[in-house]
């Protein structure tokens, strides 16, 4: 089992480059089941997840691998396969996208329900509710889903209850190659969401308003392959925030988008951090003494992401005064509590609120990651705790950071893998 070892009282400083974004690689990588032809992918981020999506392209009789560093080659002239095994789809939440692009490319699919980190119940209702206003008819019986669009995939006004990232980004995936036209309303408007629709628009599709609350797709009779390059992650630019603010000392993030992280930055500017931001480049100076926010509420797009909870938790946890977390999006995103409090912390959890008082200093432990962004926001804190922390679970981490440990080391962190 690999470990993370970290001494913490290192200060960052230098810069860091923001890898691609996790959660528009994943969508995107399903959708070159709907092209017959080759995609290139830039900026792809080398993460287990997107080694997990390859797998299942392979399995589904497609071509994935890395032509070099960060440039992924995806090749789907044949789909031999339409079912996916319970194992693949065990591997990953994001796994459930491939529903609606292999549904779209062939008329049918047979998956089991999703994997992923264990964040509460995340039912897939929504999506197979919208796929039946699309005409598909699906069979469920001993976890398995077996979807047939015996007629076609058929354009249709769906609107959703809650704006739903996943489900609107299955729906669009299934749309573009469906007869008609296809109105999505309450729509999800998270960037990672254009960028999906701008890499489909490149391959041939007809798409407008995503990143808005009105989606319309425009059904095509093929797509064909281009060359595109994956947005930052926004969620791992905030991790290295949280990291430099942990720690203390002045970084420069470039390669980012800081046009999606005002809520986020707005939060660290409330702590007393230096932010300045141009196109692509943030100059962060980290706050002494931290301040307590109150309250810092998740919520969808725009407002403050439930993936950046726990690295700002973890940087708050030594800030001056109470601060106070309301998630309003997982019941089970405050796993990472109790590791922070075996550092230390002072966290009182009551149902989906957390209050935190800040503390002089924390100290190192041996702590255990329970899910993606949890698990960096142990990081972040270890950076900052007396002594030397060991993170266990790390595979977690390695779902959505590329090498961590060396970003961190290069900007003066004193951190190893084991």
């Amino acid at each position: 089992m690999q470990k993370l070892i970290i001494n913490g009282g290192k200060k960052l400083s230098g810069e860091i480059r923001i890898q691609g974004a996790k959660n528009a690689a994943l969508p995107i990588m399903a959708a070159s089941v709907l092209c017959g032809e080759e995609i290139i992918l830039h900026n792809c981020p080398r993460i287990s997840d997107v080694y997990a999506a390859m797998r299942i392209l392979t399995y589904l009789g497609c071509k994935a691998g890395f032509a070099e560093k960060n440039t992924a080659v995806l090749r789907a002239e044949n789909v031999t396969e339409t079912s996916i095994s319970d194992e693949l789809m065990r591997e990953m939440r994001s796994s459930v996208f491939f529903l609606g692009a292999v549904l779209g490319r062939t008329g049918k699919c047979r998956i089991t329900l999703p994997g992923g980190c264990d964040l509460g119940p995340r039912p897939i209702d929504m999506h197979l509710a919208a796929l039946r206003r699309m005409g598909v008819t699906i069979k469920e019986e001993y976890g398995v889903l077996d979807c047939t669009a015996e007629n076609g995939l058929k354009g249709a006004n769906i609107t959703l209850s809650f704006p739903s990232v996943g489900t609107t980004e299955n729906i669009m995936l299934a749309a573009v190659l469906a007869e008609g036209t296809t109105v999505i309303q309450n729509a999800a408007r998270e960037p990672e969401i254009a960028d999906l629709a701008e890499l489909l628009t490149s391959c041939g599709a007809k798409i407008s308003g995503a990143g808005c609350g009105r989606i319309v797709i425009k059904g095509v009779k093929k797509l064909h392959g281009c060359e595109y390059s994956i947005m930052p992650d926004r969620i791992v630019c905030a991790t290295y925030l949280s990291c430099a603010a942990s720690a203390g000392g002045d970084i420069v993030v470039s390669d980012c988008r800081p046009s999606d992280m005002e809520s986020i930055l707005s939060i660290f500017e409330q702590m007393g951090c230096i932010v300045h931001s141009s196109a692509d480049k943030i100059y962060f100076s980290a706050g002494r003494p931290l301040k307590a926010v109150s309250p810092v509420r998740t919520m969808v797009y725009p407002g403050f992401p439930t993936d950046a909870q726990a690295v700002v938790m973890a940087v708050l946890c030594r800030a001056k005064g109470t601060s106070v977390f309301v998630e309003n999006i997982f019941e089970n995103r405050f796993k990472h509590t109790g590791e922070l409090c075996r550092m230390g912390a002072d966290i009182l959890v009551e149902g989906k609120t957390a209050v935190v008082k800040g503390v002089d200093r924390l100290y190192g432990a041996k702590i255990c990651a329970s899910d993606l962004r949890g698990g960096a926001g142990l990081v972040s804190a270890a950076l900052s705790a007396e002594g030397t922390s060991e993170i266990s679970n790390i595979h977690y981490i390695d779902r959505g950071y590329e090498e961590i440990e060396t970003i961190l080391s290069s900007a003066g962190a004193d951190i190893i893998r084991v």
